[in-house]
């Protein structure tokens, strides 16, 4: 088999570990100086610089090693349409359990309880209860990706009904291991697409977000959307804050339109260090609400022991494949943005 040279700019936290999961036909270099980096195959970096495109007749892909696309990179990449463009998916499992973990906590009104005892406070005990019960409820995932089918997996697991949506026709799914539109998924419920979401809003009891950023997603959640949701409906959003309108969802959430929500992705972020003690995520004052989960968009965040091992592994599958000259997986359509 011939060799692949494999480029990764920065230095390997655990050489040896990722090395043993490679083929032996994969040679890798690393560092950003050096000379190797500019005649490989493939280059592993989030942001490459220029120079390393431009002048580089062999470079066939690019991995960004982590989800999602920096606009700079595809700013770039925009420019060399000969050089396939793709990302690793190495935490949507963790992503998806963030997901689920906010769900339970925001339908069972767990953050309320948990303050009202911290001050000694029995009432909510004794109260009509505010939580609602999952097992039978209708869930709608939007974005039928790697996170997507983890949540819907998830909440199948829970008793629940899961319909979920992704982006365009039958034919946008190949190569991305999705079934088509229309069908019943392997692990069962049904897929649908984007044009059926205000058909499928009115029968959600649970609207999960799993969707990236691009200018179709931005604000497709509005206020006219929620209304159609029903009764004691809840909210989780781990895609983007944004996607779901700021005003809109506060306004709902305050007037009782919407029971609950768990988000862990905002619409204001700490933009230095100082800020990270001192940013409140929305002009809105979300933080008033007892109906909401709040999590700093930590849901995909390298917090965990396992998730270095996981990118190591995700990353040496993406590289093998191309090694052994079969279809590269997570390939990012640039127009689109993922």
């Amino acid at each position: 088999m011939p060799e692949l040279h494999v480029h990764i700019l920065d230095e390997l936290e655990r050489p040896d570990e990722f090395l043993s999961l490679l083929d032996a036909s994969v040679r890798v270099t690393t560092g950003a100086e050096r000379p190797e980096a500019s005649s490989c195959e493939v280059l592993v970096a989030g942001v490459p610089p220029r120079h390393l495109v431009e002048g580089n007749r062999e470079l066939r892909s690019v991995v960004i090693p982590w989800s999602g696309v920096p606009k700079r990179t595809r700013a770039l990449m925009r420019e060399f349409p000969r050089v396939s463009i793709h990302n690793l998916h190495h935490n949507a499992l963790q992503v998806a359990e963030v997901a689920v973990a906010l769900l339970l906590a925001a339908a069972k009104r767990i953050v309320p309880m948990d303050a009202s005892l911290r001050r000694d406070d029995w009432s909510p005990r004794y109260e009509e209860s505010p939580v609602v019960l999952l097992d039978g409820k209708n869930v709608l995932v939007l974005g039928h990706g790697a996170v997507g089918r983890h949540v819907a997996r998830l909440c199948r697991g829970l008793g629940m009904e899961v319909t979920a949506v992704r982006r365009g026709s039958s034919g946008d799914a190949s190569g991305r291991g999705e079934p088509p539109a229309g069908a019943v998924s392997a692990r069962g419920g049904r897929v649908c697409t984007a044009a059926e979401l205000p058909s499928l809003l009115p029968e959600a009891d649970v609207l999960v977000v799993c969707l990236p950023l691009t200018d179709e997603t931005r604000g497709l959640i509005g206020e006219s959307e929620l209304a159609l949701m029903s009764e004691n409906a809840i909210l989780v959003n781990v895609g983007r804050g944004p996607i779901v309108d700021e005003s809109a969802l506060f306004h709902a959430l305050r007037d009782g339109t919407l029971h609950a929500a768990g988000l862990d992705v905002w619409y204001n972020y700490p933009t230095d260090e100082p800020g990270r003690s001192a940013t409140s995520p929305s002009e809105y004052p979300f933080h008033e609400l007892d109906n909401v989960v709040m999590s700093p968009h930590r849901a995909g965040a390298p917090h965990t022991p396992e998730t270095e091992s996981l990118r190591m592994r995700a990353l040496a599958q993406l590289l093998n494949a191309a090694a052994r000259r079969e279809p590269i997986p997570n390939r990012v359509d640039l127009n689109l943005g993922y």
